[in-house]
């Protein structure tokens, strides 16, 4: 190990990372060269391709290495969280109907095709420009932009390095939910922990919100898997030990390291514009159910932030900025209050970190904190984290009890593609999320500013 590993947990959530597997990842992340300060893992931590997801480690930009496995399969997988003019009251006797047209409007599952046909060319230009091109082509509003991370489009996208593969898979799928544990939620603010930072939001108790959670689909699947291969070779050619081969990196300054980088961009780039096209959607779907503009319904965005990427970003070291390479896998940047990057409107009190639960307990809305800044590489959790494997769920959950039981015990709507699906995303399959965000907040990486509660879920 070249430097120590430091994981946020609590009794219970550490017996979890152990009976996993995942502290040997841990281990493993602290050897790669050029590493600073610590290999992090988040309270959600569980075993992922060769970092556990909700690991955190930053690069030296020299020294240091860029690794797919650091960022994940679904780059910039991520969270959209809009408020709405309603309350409880106005939806509670429309919410299977709310849903069923969400449902219909909403492209999901696997493999699913969007409406918006790109060519190459337009799809090309679309990586380059984020969720600046879906404004310009009609899709969403131009203040989004200031509520989401990098303003919608990170710098530096070159699709000259992004395979044909993956254009092809990216072709078609732009504005698609997608499925596994990606969703779109209706959701009340069910406790409000910070007063300031609810105006801030434009948000109060039983106030409906909406939640979208998805990524790049398959193209960003497609870059990591073609980079994988890559960077296995290049492993071997700059001499880099590898404890385990699905760490498979290259130095950040190698040509090898810079293509995946600027394949990875694109990536991030397409994953915001999916979540602004969703939105669109959802836009579009309230207006008709309640005859009414989404001006005039609040449809507003509150933040759009992702949780699978690795940033050039500005940290001390050693007293001094320096510019270091972050991966967050499985974990969301944590910005503190009057950060350069913190959204003009939210300065005074912190980022906001969007941190989804599972369908049948809480989501939240956290702030970033100064304390993140130095403890985490401005980081923190991303998620509840799982408990089973998906195929453990599907043996021991039936997906059609389990929808029955949300609703007749909860009131939740739940619509999915398949029984075995919904199974497989099964609260009971993952951590209770409200003790994930305790350990995050009393250890000072983001503070609880929101309880979100489910009312209707829309699974892929």
């Amino acid at each position: 190990m070249k430097v120590p590993g430091i994981i946020f947990a609590d009794k219970e959530l550490l017996d979890y990372a152990v009976s996993g597997n995942t502290i040997e990842q841990v281990i493993n992340v602290s050897t790669l060269p050029g590493i600073l300060k610590a290999s992090y893992a988040m309270p959600d931590i569980h075993y992922g391709y060769g970092f556990p997801i909700g690991g955190v480690a930053a690069f030296d930009l020299e020294r240091g290495v860029i690794s797919p496995g650091g960022v994940g399969f679904d780059i910039s997988c991520g969270v959209r969280t809009m408020r709405t003019g309603l309350e409880v009251r106005d939806i509670k006797d429309r919410i299977e109907d709310i849903m069923a047209a969400l449902s219909f409007n909403i492209p999901r599952g696997v493999g699913s095709k969007g409406r918006i046909k790109l060519s190459k060319n337009q799809l090309i230009q679309l990586l380059s420009e984020g969720v600046g091109w879906a404004v310009k082509n009609g899709y969403g509003w131009e203040e989004d932009k200031d509520f989401i991370e990098e303003k919608g489009c990170m710098e530096d996208a070159n699709a000259d390095f992004v395979s044909n593969l993956a254009l092809d898979r990216g072709m078609g799928q732009i504005g698609t939910l997608g499925s596994g544990n990606h969703f779109l939620e209706i959701q009340a603010v069910d406790e409000i922990y910070d007063a300031r930072a609810a105006e801030s939001f434009g948000l109060k108790k039983d106030q409906v919100t909406i939640m979208i959670h998805s990524g790049s689909r398959g193209l960003g699947h497609q870059i990591c898997s073609d980079y994988i291969r890559v960077m296995q070779q290049a492993a071997v050619k700059y001499g880099i030990k590898l404890p385990d081969r699905q760490l498979a990196c290259a130095p950040v300054s190698s040509p090898e390291g810079r293509k995946y980088y600027q394949a990875m961009i694109c990536a991030a780039n397409y994953a915001m514009v999916n979540r602004h096209c969703l939105a669109h959607w959802v836009r579009a779907t309230f207006e008709r159910f309640f005859g009414k503009s989404s001006e005039k319904l609040g449809l507003g965005t509150i933040f759009d932030i992702s949780h699978n990427i690795a940033k050039i970003e500005e940290h001390n070291i050693n007293g001094k900025l320096n510019k270091v390479c972050v991966h967050r896998k499985g974990a969301t940047r944590a910005y503190p209050p009057g950060h350069k990057d913190t959204p003009d409107k939210y300065k005074s009190i912190g980022q906001p970190v969007i941190i989804p639960g599972d369908m049948g307990r809480y989501s939240y809305i956290l702030l970033g904190t100064e304390k993140a800044m130095s403890e985490s590489f401005g980081s923190t959790c991303h998620g509840a984290g799982r408990l089973m494997s998906r195929t453990q769920a599907k043996k021991v959950i039936r997906g059609s009890e389990l929808k029955k039981e949300l609703f007749d015990k909860k009131g939740i709507v739940v619509i999915a593609g398949s029984m075995s699906g919904l199974a497989e995303e099964a609260p009971q399959a993952y951590k209770d999320v409200t003790r994930v965000v305790d350990v995050a907040h009393f250890a000072g990486i983001s503070k609880k500013a929101i309880r979100l509660r489910p009312l209707g879920v829309l699974k892929g």
